[in-house]
């Protein structure tokens, strides 16, 4: 199942890059979003290249996109792409290649598979619900991915640009099973707690939205991990409201939902 979706999916993200290295390596321009925001030209490009594909290999699935006008009907569909062109802007104005494609297919607000593509690491993570969780490397066969076990001695993970002060406040709060802490940009967090290189990271503030954690959502639960809201439950997708504004929490384990 979802096997045209994922290919559909895995494409596009493909073609993107292009776009995505080509602005990389000039000297571009960034402008700064009513949400404070940056945002370039390789958002904006391959942005609507991954739509116009998509769209036209699927034109009766809806869309939500970061760099597009939401249109509301997506409401309505039961199916529907939920796209972050470029995944940590600042990372790829910073040229630290900690950024990356996220996308995701949302069926009744539950995503069903997710690609998440690494420009400049030549690696892509993806799942498809109920069939696990692979990380592909250029000129390599899939592998499959799983969290590690563990539930002391954690490797805990910070985000690069955005970091606040009730995340480092969880973070000492469990320093007596959080042995490391590492920064990474972007939702390469979710990839890593995926494939057991670590076992938790917090947010805490409200301004991530639905596009910056589906396609790693459903990675992540494939690989056998978690993301729940504070309150131990997990995001529907495909809201009207599509900030995430009760924060999460992504592990390898429920032990290790700590807060």
């Amino acid at each position: 199942m979802y096997e045209r979706e994922l290919e559909a999916m895995q494409k596009a993200a493909r073609d993107a890059e292009m776009k995505i290295r080509e602005v990389y390596e000039t000297n571009f321009a960034v402008e700064i979003k009513s949400d404070d925001s940056p945002v370039t030209a390789a958002d904006k490009g391959a942005d609507a290249m991954i739509r116009k594909e998509l769209h036209e290999k699927f034109p009766h699935y809806a869309l939500l996109t970061e760099e597009s006008q939401d249109d509301l009907s997506r409401l309505e569909n039961d199916y529907v792409f939920i796209v972050d062109p470029v995944d940590g802007t600042k990372e790829f104005v910073a040229r630290n290649g900690e950024f990356s494609t996220n996308i995701a297919l949302s069926y009744r607000h539950e995503i069903v598979v997710g690609v998440i593509n690494v420009p400049m690491k030549d690696v892509m993570y993806y799942a498809v619900k109920g069939q696990g969780a692979f990380k592909l490397e250029k000129g390599k066969a899939p592998v499959r991915i799983h969290v590690s076990e563990k539930t002391t001695g954690l490797t805990a993970l910070r985000s690069r640009s955005f970091f606040t002060e009730g995340e480092k406040t969880l973070l000492q709060k469990h320093a007596d099973k959080i042995m490391h802490i590492e920064t990474l940009g972007a939702a390469l967090k979710f990839c890593a707690i995926a494939e057991g290189k670590a076992e938790i990271s917090y947010r805490e503030s409200t301004g991530t939205k639905e596009w910056d954690i589906a396609a790693g959502t459903i990675i992540l639960k494939e690989a056998g991990g978690f993301i729940l809201k504070h309150d131990g439950t997990e995001y529907a997708f495909n809201r009207k409201d599509v900030y995430n504004r009760e924060g999460y929490v992504l592990m390898n384990r429920k032990e290790n939902f700590l807060l």
